[in-house]
């Protein structure tokens, strides 16, 4: 599907502000309510909107403390990464799995409390998942840069 410029203002405002009332959209990319409210329909139905979320503080929710965690497999077949895949994403506390080239074979980023609690996820998760060798963890002191947001080119 082919964005053009209103399009693309549209997903930067709603990217930016996801509980915006329409009439306020419209205002913001120089369109009625009607046609803006059909183009933010035809996005949901293309599939580049998908969903709408709250964006929550992790510290106050007790999940303050991120790991990065670099995991090797003892084995790369289809079967091996798909059941690796499908286990990963039952464990709560990895908010991103990668599938990465290089040294090893997936990155993953963990949130917990602190580190003890990232310790118990690490042995009785993470370790137990399909076909992992090796893992190493690292503490992330800082988060620099934390987006979610997904570049929106401009025309």
């Amino acid at each position: 599907m082919a964005l053009d410029v209103i399009d693309q203002k549209i997903l930067r405002e709603l990217q930016n502000h996801g509980r915006m009332p329409m009439v306020e959209l419209a205002e913001r990319v120089n369109l009625t309510k009607t046609p803006c409210t059909q183009r933010v329909h035809r996005l949901e139905d293309a599939g580049i909107i998908r969903g709408y979320r709250a964006d929550l503080d992790p510290a106050k929710l007790d999940a303050g403390r991120v790991m990065v965690v670099m995991v090797t497999m003892d084995k790369t077949s289809d079967d091996a990464l798909e059941r690796f895949n499908e286990a990963v994403r039952y464990i709560p506390e990895i908010q991103g799995c990668y599938m990465v080239a290089g040294n090893f074979d997936y990155l993953l980023k963990v949130r917990t409390k602190n580190v003890e609690e990232y310790r118990s996820v690490l042995g009785y998760k993470i370790g137990q998942l399909p076909n992992v060798l090796q893992t190493h963890s690292f503490l992330v002191m800082e988060l620099v840069k934390d987006e979610f947001n997904v570049p929106i080119p401009i025309d």
